[in-house]
């Protein structure tokens, strides 16, 4: 409202009915309005300056908030792990450097602050920087150099580097600084090629793996495709190493395992070795070698390996067998000459280790016919195709006191097929374990009917110890057939001690509490079988067949046989021998105080129909059992 307009309409209200303006009531209403005026310019000044103190307040924050990122941006810089610099575009002066910096650099920051790389650095240093920094400044394009040896700087000549350099422009387009980063990634690079080294080399022995081996000979299969060249494969297997890794523990085990793969290196010369797994090894022979100078290596490295070695204070003994197969006669692809090479070796270790067997079409057929049986074996339970034989065991005097259980396979086609063609595959492929089980529980509940409470003994093998729970099953089985434990005998050989020695007697003690009786198996014929007489009470020794079919023809066994009694008597253990078949094998044991026996002299491995007599039934009660 305009003030003429104000000054009228304040007249109009002081004028009365009759026309007259009273002077005093104009007075006041213009007094009021210039003191609602003057309130009015208070409060809009007051407000004004409400304003002008939040805008100040803003402005003074934002000032802090930038600050404070411009210290955290320093903090970040300062502190990260990674060297981090910048330059002025137009001459390449260092405006900035971070503690990391500083060491990638070996000088202080106030070494390099302000100056040029001409003014820090060697001639031929610098030249290359400064070439860099304008071929970045000139194309606007980033540098990137990976893996690159370091140049300069504190941390040593022998670190490899990352380096990123890019160029920063400012409003107007223009070249302003030139930024860059260095990592260290030397422990990186060194990281992966050590895996990569460790993808084809074995980790153990640093011969090259299994991967590393059907590279190179896909290789030379392509090669002598091409060129019509022949090459040998050799397939090697170390003899009696698993006996030394058992007995004396896989520490001294793997020591052996590379002291076998030096010399293997060494004799094989320019020949491709590499260990393919456990004791394996291959060797890959150069082009156009001949049969003669394969064999004669083959020989030489089987008697480079049989030498005695000296691993932590031992003298070991290990062997080797090698079977070969060449290209292109034994075969044209990789695994063709691979399964044939192994099928010869194969023969080698058959024919008594230590050994050089060359690839024949025969081993074919054999190595087919074992894994035939292999396969024909995980459907002999389904079948019903194994039965239980029992052989008589007698006092020296001739009384049958028990009967041991033995496992027979009775194949549709093959017939009875020997235990010692099928236990190996059955204890390769773990079968063992349920036909293990198999054979104690129809042992137990044949014995369990018997009316003449006589002792049934039953083979354990190693694997079953170390697969399943054994405990149980044979706990569970005597509740099931009723038969009680104490007439139950247990046959173990060391190998089920070999493995897990502690392990193994712990479950030993066990089976023992619960009044099974436990008998150490072909005794003498190991490692250790004393120190296992000292750790573990056994209820009875059984020496070994091969010592008793020698008595008359050998002193020596004789004298082992002798030995082992005397041991056995002065530790109150009772001693079964096996394998007694003549009438002067029996007076020999009974004159060396021998308290059991076992063998044809007392009866032969048979259905226990044949013995009813011995176990106290008839046919008839049998047959209405």
């Amino acid at each position: 409202m305009t003030t003429h307009r104000l000054l009228a309409r304040q007249i109009r209200q002081a004028t009365d009915e009759s026309g007259q303006v009273d002077l005093t009531r104009l007075g006041e209403l213009v007094s009021a309005a210039y003191e609602e005026s003057d309130r009015d310019r208070r409060r809009t000044d007051r407000a004004i300056k409400l304003m002008i103190e939040e805008l100040e307040q803003t402005h003074k924050r934002a000032e802090q908030d930038l600050l404070r990122a411009r210290e955290f941006l320093d903090s970040i810089i300062e502190n990260i792990p990674i060297a981090v610099f910048a330059k002025d575009a137009k001459d390449s002066r260092y405006v900035l450097l971070n503690r990391a910096g500083e060491e990638y650099y070996g000088m202080p920051r106030e070494a390099m602050l302000g100056k040029t790389p001409a003014e820090i650095f060697p001639e031929n240093i610098a030249r290359l920087v400064n070439e860099q920094d304008r071929g970045v400044v000139e194309s606007g394009t980033p540098l990137f150099l990976e893996g690159h040896p370091l140049d300069v700087g504190g941390k040593g000549r022998d670190r490899l580097v990352n380096s990123r350099k890019l160029l920063i422009r400012d409003g107007a387009g223009a070249p302003q600084y030139l930024v860059g980063v260095i990592e260290d990634v030397t422990e990186r690079i060194t990281n992966e090629a050590r895996i990569s080294h460790l993808a084809h080399h074995d980790a153990l022995t640093d011969l090259p793996n299994r991967s590393a081996f059907n590279a190179a000979l896909g290789e030379r299969l392509e090669l002598a495709q091409e060129m019509a060249t022949s090459f040998a494969v050799l397939s090697l297997d170390l003899d009696r190493f698993k006996e030394v890794n058992d007995v004396f523990g896989h520490p001294v085990g793997d020591m052996l395992m590379r002291a076998v793969a030096d010399r293997l290196a060494a004799e094989a010369d320019d020949a491709f070795v590499a260990r393919i797994g456990g004791d394996e090894f291959m060797i890959l022979m150069p082009d156009h070698v001949s049969r003669e100078d394969v064999q004669a290596l083959a020989e030489r490295l089987i008697e480079t390996i049989g030498k005695e070695l000296e691993v932590d204070d031992y003298l070991l003994h290990v062997g080797l067998s090698v079977g070969i197969a060449f290209y292109p006669d034994d075969g044209v692809n990789a695994a063709t000459l691979l399964a044939n090479a192994d099928s010869a070796l194969y023969r080698a270790k058959r024919e008594g280790r230590g050994r050089v067997r060359f690839f024949e079409s025969e081993m074919d057929q054999e190595l087919r016919d074992r894994r035939l049986l292999q396969h024909d074996l995980r459907q002999a339970l389904e079948q019903n195709q194994f039965v239980v034989y029992f052989q008589p065991q007698a006092r020296i005097d001739g009384e049958v006191i028990g009967f041991e259980a033995l496992l027979r396979w009775n194949h549709p086609t093959r017939g009875f097929v020997p235990p010692d063609r099928f236990v190996p595959l059955a204890e390769e492929n773990g079968l063992i374990v349920e036909i293990g089980e198999w054979v104690l529980r129809e042992a137990c509940r044949e014995a369990a009917s018997w009316p003449r409470p006589l002792q049934v003994a039953v083979n354990l093998s190693p694997v079953q110890f170390q697969a399943g729970d054994l405990e149980r099953s044979i706990h569970q089985i005597l509740l099931e057939t009723g038969l009680t434990p104490t007439r139950l005998e247990v046959e173990i050989t060391e190998g089920v001690l070999i493995g897990d020695f502690i392990g193994a007697l712990h479950l030993l003690r066990r089976l023992k509490a619960l009044g099974i009786r436990i008998a150490m198996d072909d005794f003498g014929t190991g490692y250790s079988s004393l120190s296992y007489l000292q750790s573990f009470p056994f209820d009875k020794i059984k020496i070994d067949r091969g010592f008793i079919s020698n008595l008359e023809a050998s002193l020596q066994s004789a004298e082992i046989v002798r030995a082992v009694l005397s041991l056995a008597h002065a530790l109150n253990i009772p001693v079964i021998a096996e394998g007694v078949e003549t009438e002067a094998q029996r007076a020999f044991l009974a004159r060396e105080a021998c308290e059991e026996m076992q063998g044809y002299l007392v009866g032969r491995p048979d259905l226990i129909e044949r013995y009813l007599d011995l176990v106290g039934m008839t046919v008839e009660r049998r047959h209405y059992a």
